[in-house]
This record gives structure tokens, C-alpha cells and sequence, in this order.
């Protein structure tokens, strides 16, 4: 089960033995276009590494000539150690993060938290932030969530947009999307723009349950946006997956520039 909403696509390769990406040559035009990209002359690091089966690599790929296209300036690191360079964090305006199952330390830790609560945007996906350190709860209050399960593994569901009103899902419709549906511990506080709704086939005491797919909420000073979607970069050949990471992305990089966002909306009320 695939989105109907399908563009045009064009062939860009990915790393040795995974084959190639099909990407959407026309995503969005406010995304498109490099003289209005929110992205221009913006300083970059994308830190890459982890797991090796949500190809952190096949990612650079990806989105860093993306990246490049929309006039940042971007530094790509495979070591966590990047986060210890005291002059490069103070002078990030966003950080792209792909790093699952790994261990950091505390100084890294110290590092990347300290640069997204000065200002610092951090956007990511998927286990890449949503399952990167298990054991570093700051890092988890950061992100707003952590994985716990994907019943069934890789499966179709559907992917409900939710908010028709936020830029980062302003004009798209429910998707489908045949990856793992993340089942994840959320932060009440996050701006939701995305669901999907499980079902009890593979797990019948979750039957109905809503889980957030896509969210953004401040860290200190800095914007943080997650999108559970993007298991392999395979997925990202759903046209709505990659315009809504792109977008976060774009939104997440104006952390220093543009206006806190205000919204507390706790799901509960006293």
C-alpha cells in the first residue's frame, strides 16, 4: 500500500551495494528553490554513524547535496566527537543527526545539549534521533520521545496529518506507508502535525492506540523536529515523507533567527 499522490521522480544514487533512491525531482516549490531556501547560508553539521540498518551513510547521500542545493553550509561528521568542539557547536545554526543504538559520552552529551539550548536547531528521524542513546535520558527529554517497538516489523500503515495549518504538514493529506510503525514514549508537551493509529494484529493490547509520527517542540532556546518515518532511505520515496523531513528540517535550521513559537498543550488537564 503506497501514496496516490505520486510526482515525478529521478534516480540518485546511494552508497556501494544498496542500490539507488528514487527521489522527487519537484518536492515542494517553497522547498525547491534555492534563492528562497530558509537554508541559505545557514552553518550545518550532519553527524552520521550507529546501526549500520538504517544506513546512516546511504543518508549522507541523500540529504546532504539537498542540503548544499538550498545554499547551506555543511560539515558531515562520523564521529560522535564532533560534539565536543566547543567553537564549531557555538557556531551551528542546525544540527542533522542519524545515529542509532549508540553510546555517548558524557562530554558529547555536554556538548550537544548545551548548543540546542543556546539556540542550536536539531532535526532527525526515525531511530536516528528517536533511538539513538538508551541510556541518556536528557537526551530523550530533548528529542521529546524514544522508540519502544514496531509490532509486525516492517508493515503497511497509514500516516494521518493531523494539523492542516503548520508549514512543516500545511497542504498534505493522510499517507501510506509500508516500513515499521513506530510505537514510541512521547513528551505530552510536543506539537503533534502527524499520527498513525495501530492496529492489535500483531500486538492485540495496543488495538487502536494513536502514537505521534511527526512533531516539533523546543530544547532550551532550540528548535527539535522528529519524524518517525524514514527506516531506510527507501522511504523517503513516499513524496510526503521527504517534504514533511525536508520542512522540518527548514523550520528547525531558523532557530536562531526567527520568534519562539509559543504552545503548551499537555494531553493532560487538571
Amino acid at each position: 500500500m503506497r501514496s496516490h499522490s505520486r510526482r515525478n521522480f529521478i534516480k540518485t544514487s546511494v552508497a556501494a551495494g544498496a542500490g539507488a533512491v528514487l527521489i522527487p525531482d519537484i518536492v515542494s516549490a517553497s522547498v525547491s528553490r534555492k534563492s528562497e531556501s530558509a537554508l541559505a547560508g545557514k552553518k550545518v553539521l550532519y553527524v552520521y554513524g550507529g546501526w549500520e540498518g538504517h544506513e546512516p551513510k546511504q543518508s549522507v547521500d541523500l540529504f546532504v547535496p539537498w542540503l548544499r542545493s538550498q545554499g547551506a553550509d555543511v560539515k558531515v561528521s562520523d564521529s560522535l566527537d564532533a560534539y565536543l568542539d566547543e567553537e564549531l557547536m557555538d557556531s551551528v545554526d542546525l544540527i542533522v543527526q542519524i545515529w542509532t543504538m549508540g553510546t555517548i559520552t558524557g562530554e558529547q552529551e555536554k556538548g550537544l545539549l548545551a548548543a540546542v539550548k543556546k539556540g542550536a536547531g536539531l532535526a532527525g528521524w526515525h531511530g536516528g534521533i528517536g533511538d539513538s542513546f538508551r541510556n541518556n535520558v536528557e537526551y530523550q527529554f530533548m528529542v521529546g520521545g524514544q522508540w519502544v517497538a514496531h509490532p509486525g516489523g516492517v508493515i503497511d500503515y497509514t500516516v494521518h496529518v493531523g494539523d492542516q495549518t503548520d508549514p512543516v504538514t500545511k497542504g498534505l493529506n493522510d499517507f501510506a506507508m509500508h516500513s515499521e510503525q513506530y510505537y514510541m514514549q512521547v513528551d505530552p508537551n510536543v506539537k503533534v502535525l502527524a499520527t498513525t493509529k495501530f492496529s492489535g494484529e500483531h500486538s492485540a493490547w495496543i488495538d487502536g492506540c494513536i502514537i505521534p509520527v511527526v512533531w516539533k517542540k523546543y530544547y532550551g532556546d532550540g528548535r527539535v523536529f522528529y519524524s518517525s518515518l524514514g527506516h531506510v532511505m527507501k522511504d523517503f520515496e513516499v513524496p510526503e515523507a521527504l517534504e514533511i523531513m525536508q520542512r522540518g528540517i527548514l523550520w528547525a535550521a531558523e532557530s536562531k533567527y526567527q520568534p519562539k513559537e509559543k504552545w503548551l498543550s499537555p494531553v493532560y488537564g487538571g
